[in-house]
């Protein structure tokens, strides 16, 4: 049922840190602030931090993710400030390489936002190719319905 338009502020927001790797003497993170979050629909604030790398993946969602600062790769495709990338629910992209000034992005996916990979041979080969260690995922604060199940 409608309730009337809900109103956040990002200043209002904690960052969460949801992913880090170890690139040789320092670690790269991403971070994320979450508007809305629901079973409907969830909307992210993330920053990347530079040389941050995510795997190939998809969602259960459509999503869209816009670049506002900095520039990503995603897959071959540069992608600087002012980037739209759609993806249906089922397609897969990635991975997402953050460029020596990291990223910042607005994404939105409408229903179920869990990930899940793909190319799991080819995120191993770039770790390596780049000297990169994925660590693991640092926890998270999540709504009570959602399990974690984000993938390495």
């Amino acid at each position: 049922m409608a309730s009337g338009p809900r109103f956040r502020h990002l200043d209002e927001l904690e960052w969460q840190e949801v992913r880090r790797q170890q690139h040789g003497d320092h670690t790269a993170s991403v971070f994320e602030k979450w508007p809305e979050f629901s079973d409907r629909y969830l909307t992210v604030y993330a920053r990347y931090e530079p040389g941050m790398m995510v795997h190939k993946h998809g969602h259960n969602s459509d999503h869209v993710v816009f670049v506002i600062e900095g520039d990503i790769m995603c897959g071959d495709v540069h992608c600087p400030a002012g980037t739209h990338i759609a993806l249906d629910q089922g397609d897969t992209f990635g991975p997402f390489i953050a460029g020596p000034n990291g990223a910042v992005m607005f994404e939105v996916m409408m229903g179920d936002p869990r990930s899940f990979a793909a190319d799991p041979e080819g995120w191993e080969r770039l770790l390596a190719e780049r000297d990169v260690q994925q660590l693991p995922n640092p926890p998270i604060d999540t709504p009570d319905w959602l399990e974690d199940t984000r993938t390495e």
